[in-house]
């Protein structure tokens, strides 16, 4: 649907005095207009005699003085969800000084029923309205976003079955036919009035409040309450589906720290809160010039939050909470003239809708038959009978695969093609027989290459031990060779022992996939876990009596062993088969690393040698060659060939010993990803079941919990009006009840700036309501 453009809907309301200055506020009587009279630069009370009295007009949509909740709803609020309701996003948000009455407006007081603001009237009437739109079926869901300090905070993690957050936290993210959206950020479905107003109250107890000169109960966070809504037609069976967002916004009032007298923690909250809303007023203010290109959204995660309701596809609404108090003039003058500022934005409501892919495909599936169909009845005019537009069978698909053989051998000339899907059959089949012979001829070079792989190194490493031997030439560079027969002549026995160790090294190499040296390798990785598995053999020798019964029953609840103990009784009981696992790929990998280090010795060899080689080939080039003498004439020699073939050798050796070195490569690396695997299984189930073995269910905890303040309940329960709905009273005051039993079951001593339950732990899971 084509979006229209509107303006957002300002409403003043103002707060409640003893202490109304009629001199400097004056409401009209059209209740659209408020006058502003003001001292210009009246800094000191004596000054205001010399000064001028200045006066500012501000007309609005509604001007609220003296009215109650249900008129301050209707007023502002149920055009919004009845919007949100038929597929519009709608925001209602209340900005305004500290203390003004922004939170009251939005949850009002859970004392009294009458005095509910617009999120629980909000609640009420979308639930409602569910019921009665039969002809649509709605799903409805919750969440409660805090910002506080630039960071952000789910108010419902504390609910049984919330995932835990992501360890890098919630981000805000936006995308195409989506918009903004908390990456994160819990929801949760409800069904009853009940359902709902409890899990406000769970967020309200877990939001962060402090006390200050002007508002003992200070708002210390922005916080987004959020209504998201889906429908779809009962009676139509169209792919379409609506949604929508109800976004109910408190933010957090502005404070000047010469009245409020903030200190500490509660001092830089408050320079978080006013940065955060003067860029809120910055956003606002290249909104309402239509010359500008760009607009700082992502400044603050406030403003980014917010993307969609400012200035997107969202129905609008503020209210701006001021004073009646002469004291408090300068702060009324700003949130009026922000919210003069916020008239002058346009926003663009559209309804969300989406197609079901689901539904799309049954739709596509059905057009697709009544092709086929009309298909089929050409053929039939035209009298083309044989062909056919299903699948292909199993019969007709080994057909094709015979004729596809018999092509490929000469036996056949050509193959009739009848159809489409004969011809992509015929192509799938050309192609897996390619496959297949790529595969044999794969296999075959493997086995031959293997082969003539194990000769080559076997002969070229005899080569090479013999040359070391014989030795190179004086010109060649014969340090190491003179180096050595130094060395024997002062130990005649060192050439023995030299010997004796490259026979050990030669047959160390040769061995490599000998069963000798795998056993060997077999036993000592064996050897290495049974020395580290130690401590758990002689702790089952010392207690068994104590480990079978603790197989048969876990430890009591009442001593709850450490975690230390508990996973070494479970890898001898319910995880002794990933434990086994575990090991088994550790030995794996201690094999594969062994092999890994003994080619990397040998390719770091054959480098060395081809090195050698090399230098040797390029001494000869620089000197010219040697000279021998024939009979009375010099010969000028060349480079030997044999160092020329040696080097190809070598070369060829080292590619080949370096193939095989990186598959090995990728073998460690996979054994160590299983390793890790097995790993993380088993701490994982370890986790589980010692959850479940030792720790107390949050069942039990809520029964006794309940059982513990079933006297304190009835003690404490006001006695409440008589009201005429009492079936909406009811939820209302079920929900209040308990959230005043959690409160009162971990409740410590207030602090100057707390959460509503505690800063540094959460509520028990509250129980859903059936």
């Amino acid at each position: 649907m084509k979006a229209q453009s509107r303006e957002v809907q300002v409403f003043v309301r103002i707060r409640p005095t003893a202490s109304f200055d009629t001199d400097l506020i004056e409401c009209l009587p059209d209740g659209q207009t408020v006058n502003i009279h003001h001292w210009r630069d009246s800094r000191q009370l004596h000054e205001r005699r010399r000064s001028q009295l200045s006066s500012q007009s501000f007309r609005v949509e509604g001007v609220l003085q003296d009215v109650s909740q249900e008129e301050v709803y209707t007023r502002v609020c149920r055009r919004v969800v009845l919007g949100a309701l038929d597929g519009y996003n709608g925001t209602v948000m209340c900005f305004g000084q500290t203390g003004s009455g922004k939170t009251y407006t939005m949850t009002g007081s859970t004392e009294s029923y009458k005095q509910r603001g617009i999120i629980p009237r909000a609640l009420q009437e979308v639930l409602q309205e569910v019921e009665k739109r039969t002809e649509y079926a709605f799903s409805v869901h919750l969440s409660y976003l805090e910002i506080y300090n630039e960071t952000l905070v789910d108010l419902l993690s504390s609910l049984r079955g919330t995932p835990q957050p992501s360890p890098r936290g919630m981000v805000v993210m936006e995308e195409l036919g989506r918009g903004v959206f908390i990456r994160g950020l819990s929801l949760h479905p409800v069904h009853s009035e009940e359902e709902a107003l409890n899990l406000l109250f769970e967020g309200e107890m877990n939001r962060i409040i402090g006390s200050h000169a002007l508002n003992k109960n200070s708002s210390r966070s922005h916080c987004i309450f959020t209504v998201h809504i889906e429908s779809r037609s009962r009676t139509l069976s169209d792919a379409k589906f609506v949604t929508s967002k109800l976004n109910l916004v408190d933010l957090a009032g502005s404070e000047r720290l010469g009245k409020t007298g903030s200190e500490g923690q509660m001092l830089k909250e408050a320079v978080y809160i006013n940065k955060s809303l003067s860029f809120l007023e910055q956003a606002i203010l290249a909104l309402a010039d239509r010359r500008r290109d760009h607009i700082p959204f992502r400044q603050t995660k406030l403003t980014h939050a917010l993307k969609d309701s400012l200035g997107g596809n969202c129905n609008t609404v503020l209210v701006a909470n001021i004073y009646g108090e002469a004291a408090q003039i300068e702060e009324t003058l700003s949130t009026l003239r922000f919210a003069s500022r916020m008239k002058c934005v346009q926003t663009q409501p559209a309804v969300n809708e989406h197609v079901d892919p689901a539904v799309q495909i049954k739709k596509l599936q059905k057009e697709v038959d009544l092709l086929k169909e009309e298909l089929s009845m050409y053929n039939t005019l035209v009298d083309k009978q044989r062909i056919t537009y299903e699948p292909l069978s199993e019969a007709q698909t080994a057909e094709i695969k015979s004729q596809v053989q018999m092509y490929l051998q000469g036996s056949l000339q050509e193959i009739n093609i009848t159809s489409v899907r004969q011809v992509q059959a015929v192509f799938a089949q050309f192609k897996l027989s390619v496959q297949e012979q790529e595969q044999r001829v794969k296999a075959q070079l493997c086995q031959t290459s293997s082969l003539v792989e194990r000769s080559k190194y076997q002969n070229a490493h005899t080569a090479t031990v013999k040359r070391d031997i014989r030795g190179r030439t004086e010109d060649a560079g014969s340090f190491g060779v003179f180096a050595e027969s130094s060395r024997n002549a002062h130990h005649p026995g060192s050439t023995r022992a030299k010997t004796k160790k490259g026979r050990d090294k030669q047959s160390k190499r040769q061995g490599t996939e000998s069963p000798a040296l795998r056993k060997n390798v077999e036993s000592a990785s064996k050897s290495t876990l049974n020395s580290v598995q130690t401590p758990e053999g002689e702790l089952e020798s010392e207690e068994p009596d104590t480990e079978s019964q603790d197989r048969q029953e876990p430890f009591p609840p009442d001593t709850p062993p450490t975690k230390a103990e508990a996973f070494e009784d479970f890898k001898v009981g319910q995880g002794s088969e990933i434990n086994c696992i575990l090991k088994e790929n550790k030995t794996v990998l201690l094999e594969r690393r062994s092999l890994l280090r003994q080619l990397t010795e040998e390719v770091n060899a054959v480098k060395r040698e081809i090195d050698c080689t090399a230098a040797t080939i390029q001494q000869h080039k620089m000197r010219g060659g040697q000279y021998l003498a024939v009979g009375d004439e010099t010969v000028q020699q060349e480079p030997d060939d044999t160092l020329l073939m040696q080097l190809r050798e070598l070369k060829s050796l080292y590619r080949q010993r370096y193939e095989v070195l990186r598959d090995i490569k990728a073998e460690v690396s996979y054994c160590q990803h299983l390793v890790d695997q097995c790993r993380v299984r088993l701490l994982s189930e370890f986790e589980n079941w010692y959850e479940k073995s030792f720790l107390v269910p949050d069942e039990e905890l809520d029964i006794m919990m309940e059982k513990t303040h079933t006297h304190e309940e009835d003690n404490q329960r006001p006695s409440y009006e008589p009201l005429a709905d009492s079936s909406s009273s009811e939820s209302f005051y079920n929900a209040r009840d308990r959230t005043l039993k959690r409160r009162s079951s971990r409740m410590p001593p207030s602090t100057p700036v707390q959460r509503n339950t505690s800063a540094g732990q959460r509520l028990p899971p509250i129980q859903h309501v059936t």
